[in-house]
């Protein structure tokens, strides 16, 4: 049975949210999400690397977040550089992460993404159609692309994970 919607449900800042939480953490029609992408791994699957100079599921975890926040600096008008990881977009796994460091890595995810949520929660319906600061893109192509870059993301971690079992 369809869901059914509300005036108050179905407008552009609740399909956003719908559109985000689906591709991160809520059941979605499409499979895994980037949060259950990440369920159950451990600090070694995270590190581990296809080959060299390729991203390992570390790395695609702190990118991911680090666009979480650069679209939310985006649509808010934000200063850049405030990101609590010095660098931006690619950053390099810890050299020997452990449980501790993989768990606040997963918490600096979980939180740029609650901030984002309410970025656009709080975003004016008005403004979605006028690019963004620094980008030619719009606040709505913006935010909706950061729900499709969890799913990309997802589909790479997915892979790794099967990439990584089948070499063990």
């Amino acid at each position: 049975m369809p869901i059914r919607r509300t005036k108050e449900s179905s407008g552009p800042i609740p399909s956003l949210l719908r559109a985000l939480g689906q591709a991160y953490d809520h059941r979605a029609w499409h499979g895994t999400n980037l949060r259950g992408s990440l369920r159950g791994l451990n600090p070694a699957d995270a590190m581990w690397r296809p080959a060299p100079r390729r991203h390992n599921i570390w790395e695609q975890v702190v990118h991911s977040a680090y666009w979480k926040y650069a679209v939310r600096q985006r649509i808010t008008g934000g200063k850049r550089g405030a990101f609590p990881l010095k660098g931006t977009n690619w950053f390099p796994a810890p050299e020997s992460g452990g449980a501790a460091e993989w768990k606040r890595t997963l918490a600096l995810l979980d939180q740029m993404h609650e901030s984002l949520r309410a970025a656009v929660a709080q975003f004016p319906v008005a403004r979605l159609e006028r690019p963004v600061q620094g980008s030619k893109w719009s606040a709505f192509d913006s935010i909706l692309g950061a729900a499709f870059h969890d799913i990309y993301h997802a589909g790479q971690i997915q892979l790794l994970k099967r990439l990584r079992k089948r070499g063990s």
